[in-house]
């Protein structure tokens, strides 16, 4: 039997329930795992990451489900815990703050990074860097000034369509600059939405998330762009709706639809 190309990943940042019953409730889902928000408020936290994390891991793991990547800290305990959990990622966005020098605020963040490399080599984790709003690196360029001259073992990209679609380059112009570095694509979808009425003299917009199919990112060309490279590796899907009440219902179409243009 073929083994696939893809596994995929949900982002369970809607669902604070009970670990067991988020095992419960991705299985039936049908991802093979989870991108885990190592966050306050939920399953697992920064502060107690050591202990927590790895009954989190212990939980899912008993219904099938892996941790493939986790949306925290970049921290030694996060990194070390991680190693131990076998969880691949930790997933970071780049913040970069209006009143900081965009070029100062990468060279900091390379320090911090190159003091990281020797323990993601020891324990065989990856930073994972996604482009994302506001003031953050947004897009495949941006990403590319901090990336390129790191190992993709021990930082690497995690594309995410939908802020590029708002943000950056056709997808085509964005896979050519990320590919050397891919390791995890993002699937989400959204359109901008005007505030104001069309009178306004100060006009301001609002991001509305929606399902795969609506948004200014084109799913199927993202698919065909990415078969065409050859690439493979974990596809996330990150349950990121602006209709908050129909997360379980978005999810399972977003679900069905990615697995239909991947072929699997």
């Amino acid at each position: 039997m073929t083994k696939n190309r893809y596994e995929y990943s949900v982002f369970t940042k809607p669902w604070k329930e009970p670990t067991p019953t988020l095992a419960k409730r991705v299985r039936e889902l049908g991802f093979d795992g989870v991108e885990f928000p190592l966050r306050p408020g939920y399953q697992a936290e920064p502060e107690t990451v050591k202990t927590s994390l790895p009954e989190v891991a212990k939980i899912l793991a008993n219904e099938g489900v892996k941790i493939f990547s986790v949306a925290g800290p970049a921290d030694e305990d996060t990194i070390i815990t991680c190693g131990q959990l076998n969880i691949p990622f930790i997933r970071v966005m780049v913040r970069t703050p209006p009143e900081e020098n965009y070029w100062d605020v990468l060279d900091k963040t390379k320090k911090e990074y190159d003091l990281l490399v020797p323990l993601l080599e020891e324990h065989g984790v990856c930073i994972g860097v996604q482009n994302h709003c506001d003031y953050c690196l947004g897009n495949a360029a941006e990403m590319m000034h901090l990336l390129k001259d790191y190992d993709p073992k021990h930082v690497a990209a995690i594309w995410d369509a939908a802020h590029e679609a708002l943000n950056g380059s056709p997808p085509e112009m964005a896979l050519d600059m990320v590919t050397s570095h891919l390791r995890m694509v993002n699937l989400k979808n959204a359109f901008p939405v005007r505030r104001t009425g069309p009178e306004a003299e100060d006009v301001s917009w609002r991001t509305y998330w929606t399902n795969g199919k609506q948004g200014l990112a084109s799913w199927p060309r993202v698919a065909e762009l990415l078969k065409a490279r050859d690439w493979h590796g974990i596809l996330c899907l990150t349950a990121e709706y602006s209709d908050h009440d129909s997360a379980d219902r978005l999810i399972a179409d977003d679900m069905a639809y990615a697995k239909s243009l991947f072929g699997e």
